[in-house]
């Protein structure tokens, strides 16, 4: 029996990209990158010259606009931006960084295009990032070297070459933000397992008790309802001690059903049962004297074992008395080095059967139980010998 734990899209479906996963990331607050980003737009609105209405001020002024723009970008979720919009966007920043730095007069322009730079190795795959990281420098070196504007005369070309540098540091946040993921992402997917795991021991052991109640329960009522319908028609007869005789079953019974109660609850707690002992005693008291062969050399066997071959020996018994009363029933159990057997054989009924509907879950539960443990479970009429007619249930378990 399979059991399979439903599981919802949002935890087996992996993103599209690690970029684009909205789940935030140790070590990484967004309200650092959007304080360090308005530091930089500060310092640049106030040191940042000329700025005006009219000429070079007014160029000044609407470029700075522009980086301020791309750089509060870096601000925004990573999932909210596609891979070509980003790229189209850090392109402009790239272009409108060297703008600035040609047209103001002032070298702390400087300091968008480094930054923006930084960010370009941490948005973009490292062939892409490196590229426009190159040709960030590239332009920003063009604009100083040959005076392409009205900008600050003494900064040296060499610094518009070092803009680009920062895409360093931002390919390796890149490299440490993918493993982080995936370092979540495997963790993720051990747990669901391990949810997935402990939910199938719950219903395999949900099974298992539900099998044990079964046996204890709708074996001794229904034994019980037999004896309590047979007494209540015998009143209108007026046999008293046929009805005495039916109480006196049912009494039985209910002393048999407390004893199960006890055998159940000590297989719950996996209390060890010994089967030899629990078997002749099973046997016994199904009022079968003596009914019991063993062969082979008695050897300990696991809990779980015993448990199940006597579940499965009180489910044979409890059949025979209702499907066979008055038949006699033999037990045998067999050890070999590989297995061990046991087998339960009914003859036909000698006296009148009590008609009832079983649960039907009888045979079910044996084969559950014997699967469990890897074995088989035959059931069905004795076709031959003395006992021709009657009903065999035969259980073999490895080990």
């Amino acid at each position: 029996m399979r059991y399979v734990r439903p599981v919802s899209a949002t935890e087996i479906t992996a993103p599209p990209n690690p970029g684009a996963d909205p789940r935030p990331l140790p070590g990484r607050d967004p309200r650092v990158q959007w304080a360090l980003s308005l530091a930089v737009v500060a310092v640049g609105a106030l040191t940042i010259r000329p700025m005006g209405f009219t000429g070079q001020g007014l160029a000044v002024v609407v470029l700075f606009v522009l980086n301020s723009a791309a750089l509060l970008g870096r601000g925004l979720p990573e999932h909210r931006v596609s891979a070509r919009a980003a790229l189209t966007w850090l392109t402009l920043g790239v272009v409108a960084a060297a703008a600035l730095l040609g047209v103001s007069g002032s070298g702390t322009s400087y300091l968008f295009a480094f930054f923006l730079a930084g960010h370009i190795g941490y948005r973009l795959d490292t062939g892409r990032a490196l590229t426009l990281a190159a040709a960030c420098s590239l332009l920003c070196a063009a604009v100083l070297h040959f005076d392409l504007g009205p900008g600050d005369p003494e900064l040296p070309w060499v610094l518009g070459l070092t803009t680009g540098v920062p895409v360093v540091v931002g390919i390796l946040n890149r490299a440490q933000r993918k493993a982080v993921r995936s370092a979540l992402s495997a963790a993720e997917s051990a747990e669901r397992a391990a949810r997935a795991e402990a939910r199938t021991a719950v219903l395999t052991e949900r099974g298992r008790i539900a099998r044990d109640v079964h046996d204890v329960l709708a074996h001794s009522l229904a034994g019980i309802n037999m004896q309590l319908e047979l007494a209540d028609a015998l009143l209108d007869t007026g046999d008293l001690e046929r009805v005495r005789e039916a109480t006196t079953k049912a009494h039985g019974l209910v002393k048999e059903s407390l004893k199960q109660a006890q055998w159940t609850v000590h297989a719950l707690r996996e209390d060890a049962l010994p089967l030899l002992e629990s078997l002749s005693a099973m046997v016994e008291s199904s009022g079968h004297h003596d009914a019991l062969t063993v062969t082979g050399t008695v050897r300990e066997v696991p809990a779980q074992v015993t448990q199940n071959l006597l579940r499965i020996a009180q489910e044979a018994l409890t059949n025979a008395a209702r499907h066979a009363p008055g038949g006699r029933v033999e037990a045998e159990l067999t050890f070999t080095a590989a297995s061990i057997t046991l087998r339960i054989r009914n003859r036909p009924a000698t006296r009148a059967v009590t008609p009832g509907v079983g649960s039907g879950m009888g045979l079910i539960g044996m084969r559950e139980r014997v699967a469990l443990l890897g074995g088989s479970v035959t059931a069905g009429p004795v076709t031959e010998g003395p006992d021709r007619g009657g009903w065999q249930v035969e259980t073999v378990i490895p080990g």
